[in-house]
């Protein structure tokens, strides 16, 4: 038995064997006492170990109460005390505890006004209507996902599972995680660690991410196996697939998944050997040039059967993407949608300078590749999800204000499942069995249970969503626009997200008459033929 497992159960072993090694000495006094105290505190570790609830108090029994007892008595106390307000931590006290309350079915109504300033600059909000309209039915907050040249086209929900991979979560969260997407009728991301059996257990529907390392259909030298992905991707519960070409914590860093986080079904899953490190390249190998990823994209879509085929990104150097658009053109080559990540997005583990010094956040990318399409009069034929921070309603709204279809969220769902930001993803000794591959850590975390609440967070979220675009005068979110969105510049001053931005005009850019001297520059930079920037071009 390890430190690591004595440590959690050490209390409770202690009071059990107290308990027991007393009762021979119960006719002294001060004996007996200690002995009740001590059998209290065994059958509250017993029912601990056998209730299903809470991962915490299953992983430590007796001690774990103490979490609970705080919260019974304030819930903010908790979020003090035991996860603190630790400023590096990616997500507020308050987006927690909101996820926590929809993913319970608890209220999420908060007395006593604003969590925010609303003086400070940046602050934002909807703008409401003085004629509400009749509230939306979340059911309907759907997108068609498949563009002119696929053949399958997915009806994907209007909020889904981000990006999480098998691996670096335990095989118990994947398996709440695709329940609650099954209940739901969302979609759930494998993230780049490829399809494992856990994901395949509820059926829900998926959206494969193919990274660098090309889990799942790899060679034994780590390329792209042709025959191995069409055999997952033709899968009926395989709904899209998604190239990955960087994502936002780490832009251009590539990943890895280290050795002692490997079990002998990771390997298998990822088709990689036991005793490595698993990394996934920080560049992939199937293709070099913006024309080469395209025709990559559209081998894809053949091998899946005509499935919808995109990439995700975290937008760097604006006249790549410009390029990939140059190449679209050229070659006649579209990706049925693009996610585009931000730098805020989280992972389990990056460099801290690549946390806070490398990419570019979330709403400006956004708004370039949205830009972008529209002068290209592209942007119908290819749908737009965003992910990076995502997490309430407003969240949803507001990427949906500057060009998204739809939006996904990682932590989110992640804290729907337990997740309190213990900042140990990486050491295999999550406290809620998340993301570890230790098996008595991820038995704390019980699938019925968490699945109804990645079900109830989905539900719940949308359902805020339609409450928020009914005081603004909508009745759907394709009805939401930079107009309705307001953000404070200054103590005196306020402007539209309309007033803020510069949205280019639908085939500026074809015609050269381009407004945007930014955007103008980017695509004089642009070449269709490689990622490099022109070499003429100042």
């Amino acid at each position: 038995m390890n430190l690591s497992l004595l440590s959690r159960y050490a209390f409770f072993a202690f009071c059990v064997l107290f308990t027991l090694g007393s009762l021979p000495f119960l006719e002294h006094e001060w004996v007996w006492p200690l002995t009740l105290v001590s059998a209290i505190l065994s059958v509250v570790g017993i029912g601990d170990l056998l209730q299903k609830r809470h991962a915490v108090r299953r992983n430590y029994p007796i001690l774990g109460n103490i979490r609970y007892l705080v919260e019974g008595i304030r819930p903010e106390i908790r979020q003090y005390l035991l996860e603190g307000d630790n400023e590096q931590l990616p997500f507020s006290r308050a987006q927690r505890s909101l996820v926590y309350a929809r993913a319970k079915n608890e209220g999420a109504d908060k007395p006593f006004g604003t969590l925010s300033d609303v003086y400070q600059n940046g602050f934002e909000f909807i703008s409401h209507s003085m004629r509400p309209a009749p509230l939306g039915d979340p059911d309907s907050f759907r997108v068609i996902i498949g563009g002119p040249q696929c053949s399958q086209p997915y009806s994907a929900s209007l909020f889904n599972i981000s990006a999480m991979s098998f691996g670096s979560l335990s095989a118990n969260a994947i398996r709440a995680l695709n329940k609650g997407a099954k209940l739901g009728n969302f979609a759930h991301d494998t993230g780049e660690g490829s399809i494992s059996s856990y994901h395949r257990e509820h059926d829900g529907d998926l959206i494969w991410e193919l990274g660098s390392g090309y889990f799942g259909c790899r060679t034994a030298t780590g390329s792209f196996d042709a025959e191995r992905f069409a055999a997952q991707a033709q899968r009926p519960q395989v709904r899209m697939i998604e190239i990955k070409l960087s994502q936002g914590a780490k832009p251009g860093h590539g990943g890895i998944l280290p050795k002692h986080k490997i079990t002998p079904e990771i390997a298998e899953t990822r088709g990689v050997p036991m005793g490595e490190d698993c990394v996934s390249p920080s560049r992939h190998s199937a293709f070099a040039t913006p024309i080469e990823l395209l025709q990559f994209i559209a081998r894809l879509r053949e091998l899946s059967g005509g499935k919808p085929v995109g990439f995700k990104f975290c937008l760097g150097h604006p006249w790549e993407f410009m390029a990939i658009a140059k190449a679209m053109l050229e070659t006649g080559i579209l990706p049925d949608f693009i996610v585009i990540d931000g730098k805020e997005g989280g992972t389990g583990a990056a460099p801290v300078e690549f946390t806070d010094h490398l990419g570019v956040p979330m709403r400006e990318g956004l708004l370039f590749v949205h830009n972008t399409l529209v002068g290209l009069n592209l942007r119908d034929k290819i749908k737009l999800g965003a992910s990076g921070k995502i997490v309430s309603a407003f969240d949803i709204a507001r990427v949906l204000a500057i060009g998204a279809d739809w939006a996904n969220s990682a932590r989110g769902f992640m804290f729907a499942i337990g997740c309190i930001q213990s900042q140990s993803c990486h050491t295999n000794k999550c406290p809620t069995g998340v993301a570890t591959q230790d098996p008595l850590r991820q038995r704390a975390l019980v699938v019925a249970d968490k699945a109804q609440r990645v079900y109830n967070f989905h539900r719940n979220t949308l359902k805020a969503l339609a409450e928020m675009l009914a005081a603004a005068g909508l009745d759907h979110p394709a009805q939401m626009d930079a107009r309705h969105l307001v953000q404070r510049m200054s103590a005196t001053e306020i402007r539209l997200f309309s007033q803020q931005h510069v949205f280019l005009k639908p085939g500026e850019l074809l015609s050269g008459d381009i407004e945007g001297e930014f955007y103008a520059r980017m695509w004089k930079m642009a070449r269709a033929d490689s990622f490099d920037a022109a070499p003429d071009a100042a």
